[in-house]
């Protein structure tokens, strides 16, 4: 576990609501998760920004706890669902989406009717920030950098979001997009399974630095934290010049340079 971390942030607290930029297109609610939240502070005050850009005003609970998807990874369903139940109960039933920026979150809450029937109005809410952003006219100025994309599962699989944070990164005037073979294949995190099964998540793993190797990218965006960890891993362990970040943080940095 302690090979995954490298330097641990300080707390960055978001404010509870952050109001909407331009016209407004609704409220929502920002989940920040766990790792998400400790791990990469910077990414949840980046897509409350993004989100704000866009027309949202966005509102971040202050009583959100665990979503529950680690639990139900490890086989724990009775405390799976009891994690869902309290975190609906967080987000007010006035806010038009609740919004993720961890695929892992993002799959198991957009489940969370398939197991818990009154949950099903709550699921129905949830958005990956790609799904709002990706419609949204964002002024995004030039970034000169070559970026490879990494499918995260919980992304592609479980939420079946494949085009759409290509489409976001390839808006970005000057930053080029090189396509990363089998950018689906796990990379090896996988909820805990790279805790649990170490030698098969590592070969995994490999594989993926392999592919991004051939890419000749300085820069991959991946939009979940676990893949985020388990790639930087690799290459720090490698020693593989690559960085690791969120697309809303590639977002956030046009949004920065924009000069409209």
């Amino acid at each position: 576990m302690e090979a995954l971390l490298e330097d641990v942030p300080g707390a960055a607290p978001l404010p509870r609501v952050v109001p909407a930029r331009g016209r407004t297109r609704g409220r929502v609610g920002l989940l920040t998760g766990c790792v998400q939240r400790h791990l990469y502070p910077g990414v949840n005050r980046d897509t409350a920004r993004l989100l704000a850009l866009a027309g949202f005003e966005v509102v971040i609970p202050r009583s959100q706890g665990c979503c529950g998807a680690l639990e139900l990874h490890a086989g724990r369903a009775d405390a799976a669902e009891a994690r869902a139940r309290a975190l609906a109960v967080a987000f007010a039933d006035d806010l038009d989406f609740v919004v993720t920026n961890a695929a892992g979150c993002g799959a198991a809450m957009k489940e969370y009717g398939h197991r818990i029937p009154e949950l099903s109005g709550f699921a129905a809410r949830v958005r990956d920030v790609v799904e709002l952003l990706v419609a949204a006219d964002l002024p995004l100025g030039a970034l000169d950098l070559t970026v490879t994309y990494h499918d995260a599962c919980h992304l592609v699989h479980g939420q079946r979001l494949r085009q759409e944070p290509r489409q976001l990164l390839r808006r970005i005037p000057g930053l080029r997009l090189v396509e990363l073979g089998d950018s689906d294949l796990c990379c090896g995190s996988a909820g805990v399974y790279n805790l649990l099964e170490p030698g098969l998540a590592g070969d995994l793993l490999d594989r993926k630095l392999a592919r991004i190797r051939e890419t000749g990218a300085r820069v991959v965006a991946a939009a979940n934290p676990g893949c985020l960890l388990q790639i930087a891993r690799g290459c720090r362990e490698r020693g593989l010049d690559v960085a690791l970040v969120h697309p809303v943080e590639l977002l956030a940095r046009a949004a920065d340079a924009y000069q409209g």
